[in-house]
């Protein structure tokens, strides 16, 4: 089971920037994809970003297109998010899938959850 510890989270203006981190570990295999996920009050959990070990590629939501990066260094894994939105606030929660294959299309796909950490984006 891999295992996460989150960081990052907190409150900021519209335009402002934050930046979360995803420290993980207990992966079994080589090949893995991991990434960070939200759930907005009242909506559904949905992908923001995710990067795959198969294929090196890393995908991102169209709502934040532009103003997310994604980067890896070593077991950690930054979402460096700027020019944020109030409809950016949600629980964040980074997440793997241990195996070959890009990233799941569904939340559903993914088979580790961190705990989550709170983005409020707000004037």
């Amino acid at each position: 089971q891999v295992q996460f510890v989150e960081s990052g989270g907190g409150s900021v203006q519209p335009g402002g920037s934050l930046q979360l981190s995803c420290a993980a570990s207990g992966f079994t295999s080589d090949y893995y994809a991991i990434g960070w996920y939200r759930r907005a009050p009242g909506k559904e959990r949905e992908a923001v970003a995710c990067f795959s070990s198969s294929d090196g590629y890393i995908s991102y939501a169209n709502a934040v297109k532009g103003r997310f990066t994604l980067s890896r260094a070593g077991n950690i894994v930054r979402l460096q998010m700027n020019n944020l939105k109030p409809e950016d606030t949600a629980v964040y929660y980074c997440a793997a899938r241990q195996g070959w294959g890009p990233c799941p299309p569904s939340p559903s796909g993914m088979g580790s959850w961190g705990q989550g950490t709170a983005v409020t984006v707000s004037s």
